[in-house]
């Protein structure tokens, strides 16, 4: 079984072809086309394993599934006796992609 270590908005996902996964919203990236990940930091093909230093320059290419936003996530900011009550919210952007090749 083959699998790769990436790095993809700040995060490292551990990554196998036909899995799907949940990143950081790609900019540039459309919905249907296909994205190229290219910090590879580990490549292993159950034979041998590929470590990069920092990357093995391998490349991992996904589709694009859906775009969208997440929950929305609530900021409260709170100061007893002072009056002081700020209520923000905030919905993080993400894609799922479907791992096709490595």
């Amino acid at each position: 079984m083959a699998f790769a270590i990436i790095k993809t908005g700040g995060k490292q996902y551990i990554v196998e072809e036909g899995r799907y996964l949940e990143i950081e919203k790609v900019i540039g990236a459309e919905v249907g086309k296909a994205i190229e990940f290219d910090h590879v930091l580990l490549k292993d093909d159950g034979k041998s394993t590929d470590v990069g230093t920092p990357t093995t320059g391998g490349k991992v290419i996904g589709k694009v599934l859906e775009a969208g936003k997440d929950d929305k996530k609530v900021v409260i900011r709170y100061k007893q006796k002072s009056r002081y009550f700020k209520k923000r919210g905030h919905r993080q952007p993400y894609m799922k992609v479907m791992i096709e090749k490595i």
